[in-house]
């Protein structure tokens, strides 16, 4: 038996129940882990509401770190006692354990704990393909950040910062803007500041940002466009103010022939060379220094709900750990 948070309809963070289930397990290729920290995404509050679909009842939870307990047949990279974590869907992270196919399983070096991993796996991973192939930002490039104090932002602006990678950085408090100099932020703005897109051509010597990182969605599109030099790329990653609208491709023509991605980090992933890849690339920037993963906040996993009600509030900074 495994306690978990599931749901049984979509909505707010009310409808998170906290409940017993029954596990098997592992069947073959599978491994049973015992969760001892739990990553909290914004993909998490969009998993709760139904802004991305799923089948009912569900879990919800995307990225876990743990210790494996027992192997299914024909498992031969793994064994009992490895330190893992993983990152994927379908959701289920908010749990005391969970199986999980063998071949997706990270297993953790020496020197990134359990906590690190899960507070940054897919925020760290998220940030790599931002800064490595959403848009490959080079030394002297200026870019615009969004939430920069929080947790995908606050890996990205030191990474970016570490290649020599001019970040603008966009914050909602004068102590998220310190937060996020504090993470190399060359200038930060506030992101309810009126004369936005001034500001930011200002620091840029009128030309523009080369890309733009946008979490925001809806509400900061045109802005974001906005702000983009001729053949800039604009990288919508999230909806914290829901999904973008139907835009026309004439916007994209008319301020300067930009480019327009919209990257899920799963499709960068799909393989199992793919994710060894990507992982050791973010352990590397984590052990040289180059990206730093910053727990600001813990909550007991039976608490899930008030987690999601703070950090669709921005009272959260830096990643949040769920203990089980």
């Amino acid at each position: 038996m495994s306690k978990a948070i599931q749901i049984d309809r979509f909505g707010g963070p009310e409808v998170m129940q906290w409940r017993e289930l029954a596990l098997q397990g592992p069947a073959p290729g599978e491994v049973l882990v015992r969760h001892t920290a739990i990553g909290l995404n914004f993909i998490d509050t969009y998993h709760r509401s139904g802004l991305y679909p799923m089948e009912l009842p569900a879990g919800l939870g995307t990225e876990a770190a743990g210790v494996v307990e027992a192997v299914g047949d024909g498992v031969e990279q793994l064994s009992v006692g490895d330190r893992v974590a993983w990152l994927g869907v379908p959701p289920g992270a908010y749990a005391e354990q969970r199986i999980y196919p063998a071949e997706r399983l990270v297993r953790l070096p020496d020197d990134i704990s359990n906590e690190t991993a899960a507070a940054g796996l897919l925020k760290g991973l998220t940030a790599w393909y931002l800064l490595h192939r959403s848009y490959a930002a080079q030394p002297g490039d200026w870019v615009l950040l969004y939430a920069a104090a929080g947790g995908v932002g606050s890996i990205a602006a030191r990474w970016a910062a570490a290649k020599g990678v001019r970040v603008i950085g966009v914050a909602g408090s004068a102590a998220k803007a310190a937060r996020a100099q504090e993470n190399g932020c060359e200038a930060v703005i506030a992101a309810d500041a009126d004369d936005f897109v001034t500001a930011v051509r200002a620091l840029t010597s009128g030309e523009g940002v080369a890309a733009v990182y946008d979490s925001v969605g809806r509400d900061t599109f045109f802005q974001s466009l906005d702000c983009l030099r001729t053949h800039g790329t604009m990288v919508s990653y999230g909806n914290a103010t829901g999904a973008v609208d139907p835009v026309a491709p004439m916007e994209l023509a008319r301020r300067g022939s930009l480019f327009l991605t919209r990257p899920l980090v799963f499709d960068f992933i799909r393989t199992r060379q793919e994710l060894a890849a990507a992982t050791a690339a973010l352990f590397n920037a984590i052990q040289s220094g180059a990206a730093a993963v910053t727990v600001d906040q813990h909550y007991p996993l039976q608490d899930a709900a008030q987690a999601h009600i703070d950090l669709e509030a921005r009272r959260t900074t830096g990643s949040t750990v769920l203990l089980p």
